[in-house]
């Protein structure tokens, strides 16, 4: 009888860990978000500045940043086979920012909210991940993708990332910040923190994919 008591209770206690378990897995995929937008550049000429002509999304703005920000390119070669239509910052002679705001929608980066894009680095160049907070905080991301012979797809889960202030003025980074409130992020973007170099130190950018919760703008 004590055989069969025992048997019971460890019986109970793997349906409780399995429950707990399954339970566990509900919250993350229920908590994971989908898809907030997908920015990829028009199929149209290269030109120098990047302007809001090229953006494909109707619902975002460009915004660039920097005293360079006039030499940010919008970059393709029809000589080069699937060359794609792509951000460049090889002639910036200073640092830059580029970023892209929704018109309509915040949107909140907690939980299991990430940033997926396709770039290619040259040099020392390796891209950071920059954000601005609704009460105008902005933050760039110590993580970074870095330098590649070819165009790289890189996935970044916003919950693993440190963050640092940004100064605007120089796009310079300044002190760590211990916490962050992610939940109404206003413009969304990238910066290398370098000027460019021309091809062999620069940056590259083909598109970016946002996966977070919509949030309704107060001031829309």
């Amino acid at each position: 009888m004590k055989i069969k008591k025992y048997w019971w209770v460890l019986i109970l206690i793997q349906l409780t860990l399995l429950v707990v378990i399954i339970n566990g897995q509900f919250a993350i995929s229920s908590d994971r978000s989908s898809l907030f937008y997908r920015e990829d550049l028009r199929e149209i000429p290269a030109a120098i500045p990047i302007t809001q002509e090229h953006i494909s999304h109707e619902g975002l703005t460009l915004n660039l940043y920097g005293s360079a920000k006039e030499s940010l390119k919008k970059s393709h070669h029809e000589n080069i086979v699937n060359d794609p239509y792509y951000l460049w910052s090889g002639r910036c002679s200073s640092n830059w920012a580029v970023t892209f705001s929704h018109r309509q929608f915040l949107v909140d980066l907690r939980g299991v909210a990430k940033i997926r894009w396709r770039t290619k680095q040259s040099g020392f160049r390796r891209l950071h991940i920059l954000l601005k907070l609704e009460d105008g905080t902005w933050l760039v991301s110590d993580r970074t993708q870095g330098a590649s012979e070819d165009w790289k797809i890189g996935e970044f889960n916003l919950m693993d990332l440190e963050w640092y202030a940004l100064s605007m003025e120089t796009i310079t980074e300044t002190d760590k910040v211990s916490s962050v409130d992610l939940s109404r992020v206003d413009e969304i973007g990238i910066t290398d923190l370098m000027r460019g170099g021309s091809s062999s130190a620069s940056s590259r950018l083909d598109w970016i994919e946002v996966y977070g919760k919509p949030v309704e703008r107060f001031n829309s």
